[in-house]
């Protein structure tokens, strides 16, 4: 199956999201072009390319490199894409100043709780936004027509690995979240062509993750790698792969933020497949609602 990437079809994706889910996969110097390009990219947008290189501590040559390896032709073309971005911010009246991602000792609470609350909220816009519907669809479809689908995460990926799993099993699909190296590697080699294997990493880079993703695609399982960097290690061994768009804070890194991204594309799929499925669907959760009804405590009448 052809490996299938995240688009920028329409402009949907801004350039600063874009350049930070690649920033690990650049040079040094390159990296530096991109958190100014991340951090201030309406300033970013009124610099020369020798303003810019200057700013980066780097060359023009450089510049031109940082361009090519995130889509551009060249420095003009991502100028006026920036230019363009910070134009729709300030007509739809986004362009103000934005809480910082870090949170210092010093912090007040109520500063804390609006970097919490606005870093939580743009990893979900942020993901839908640059979501591939394309490839969404793709997966949609692979997991509903699945014999079997295995879901490997480990750390807070395992949450997401779980809550999947459930409500996969809720409508009467055959699912397994593996967070033991050992168990999701049994697990992969009894797969084969009929099935799909999901590998769930925000940096991508996740070993142990990366071991059973690697051996379900060995046995033939469609793969769908879930991760914050498009073009991290495991995207290079996924059939399919979604991207999210998370901003981490000082001490939130992968782990929250990135987490609720996850979700995000997670619940896509799920709502994706139970419309395929939608008779099948309602069925289940009909039956699985009813079988937990009595589970639930029933409020006395005039006291509650």
């Amino acid at each position: 199956m052809k490996v299938s990437r995240p688009s920028d079809e329409g402009g949907a994706t801004s350039t600063a999201v874009k350049v930070r889910g690649l920033l690990p996969s650049l040079s040094p110097a390159e990296q530096r072009v991109g958190r100014i390009i991340v951090d201030e990219s309406a300033t970013a947008a009124q610099l020369t390319i020798t303003e810019l290189a200057k700013r980066a501590d780097t060359s023009e040559t450089t510049v031109i490199r940082f361009c090519r390896a995130i889509g551009f032709s060249g420095y003009p073309e991502l100028r006026l894409r920036l230019a363009a971005e910070a134009g729709r911010a300030q007509d739809d009246g986004t362009g103000g100043e934005e809480p910082g991602s870090d949170i210092s000792p010093t912090d007040a609470l109520a500063t804390v709780v609006k970097t919490i609350a606005f870093a939580d909220a743009r990893a979900v816009e942020d993901t839908a936004a640059q979501l591939d519907l394309d490839t969404l669809q793709q997966v949609i479809d692979a997991v509903a027509r699945a014999r079997r689908i295995d879901i490997y995460g480990v750390g807070a990926s395992a949450f997401v690995a779980r809550d999947f799993q459930m409500k996969l099993h809720r409508v009467g699909l055959v699912a397994y979240a593996w967070s033991d190296l050992h168990l999701a590697l049994t697990s992969a080699a009894l797969l084969d062509d009929r099935d799909v294997a999901v590998g769930i990493s925000h940096t991508g880079t996740t070993v142990d993750t990366i071991e059973a993703f690697a051996e379900a695609g060995r046995r033939g399982a469609t793969t769908v790698a879930l991760t914050n960097f498009p073009k991290s290690p495991i995207t290079r061994i996924a059939d399919l792969t979604l991207t999210t768009a998370a901003r981490e804070t000082t001490f939130r890194s992968g782990a929250m933020a990135s987490r609720l991204a996850q979700l995000t594309v997670v619940d896509c799929v799920f709502v994706g497949v139970a419309q395929k499925t939608y008779g099948q669907t309602k069925t289940a959760v009909e039956k699985t609602r009813e079988a937990v009804r009595s589970r639930r405590v029933r409020p006395e009448r005039g006291r509650w």
